[in-house]
């Protein structure tokens, strides 16, 4: 397994038009990896990496991500989700098995959201999440596999809140970018009890939505706080939507947790 991770590694290498660059070793590429034990905190730099966010929506053929964000002194100022799967022309309900696929998001603090295909076939362009401002024409996504969040939770949410459209469910943070440019207008996540959030699952997908004009909370309306190491400390679950409906959203958490069993 190593002698070929470090033929693929000395290939791209080469594919990427770095000749002049040396040929790495076996140990070269175990240090490399290993650089990647960073326990992440407040202080200094850290890259937060998800090579495949999303693994059983890539093992199906489906929605998955590679996720990149940059932590600078616990915040994340940086973030790219590549979303190979994900339709071009957005996600919905009717979204169909032909259309064009392949997006690449990218974001940095205080510089919007970018989108470009990952194929080059347009220019980038800035994206903006949705501006509707009524529960009755919203729509929803979260995780496709219920193993993954409560998706009975999530429904009543919607009921209490007066969202009408069914859920969009897709795996990974691909949920993030397809939300950044408008697919969907509220993202919630409500992972079992016991389950600890981990900052490579949200890190990028946070700053894309952000950028993008988008609120990103936990369910007691606090912003998620990346400068803890490698788990995010939330309470329930995490939200996203837009300015005009996270005080909605919020109280319709609320009034869903008093009652839900």
């Amino acid at each position: 397994m190593l002698l070929r991770i470090t033929d693929l590694v000395n290939n791209a290498i080469i594919d990427e038009g770095l000749e002049s660059s040396p040929i790495l070793t076996k140990e070269n590429v175990l240090e490399a990896i290993d650089r990647g034990r960073s326990q992440g905190g407040p202080v200094g730099r850290h890259w937060v990496l998800d090579p495949i966010d999303g693994t059983k929506g890539f093992l199906r053929g489906d929605q998955y991500a590679v996720a990149l964000a940059l932590l600078d002194e616990g915040e994340v100022v940086l973030g790219v989700l590549a979303c190979p799967n994900l339709p071009l022309a957005g996600v919905s309900l009717q979204t169909s098995s032909g259309e064009p696929v392949g997006c690449l998001f990218s974001a940095t603090r205080g510089g919007g959201t970018m989108m470009q295909s990952l194929n080059d076939s347009f220019a980038p362009k800035q994206v903006y999440v949705s501006d509707v401002d009524h529960p009755a024409l919203a729509c929803f996504c979260e995780s496709f596999e219920s193993a993954h969040s409560r998706q009975t939770l999530t429904d009543q949410i919607a009921k209490i809140m007066g969202v009408q459209a069914p859920p969009i469910r897709i795996d990974s943070q691909a949920k993030y970018g397809a939300m950044a440019r408008g697919d969907a207008v509220i993202y919630m996540r409500f992972p079992h009890v016991g389950y600890r959030e981990k900052i490579w699952d949200h890190a990028a997908g946070c700053i894309v939505i952000e950028e993008a004009g988008g609120v990103v909370r936990d369910a007691a309306g606090k912003r998620l706080d990346f400068s803890k190491g490698r788990y995010l400390d939330v309470e329930h679950g995490i939200l996203a939507t837009n300015p005009k409906l996270i005080d909605t959203l919020l109280t319709s958490v609320e009034a869903a947790l008093k009652v839900y069993k």
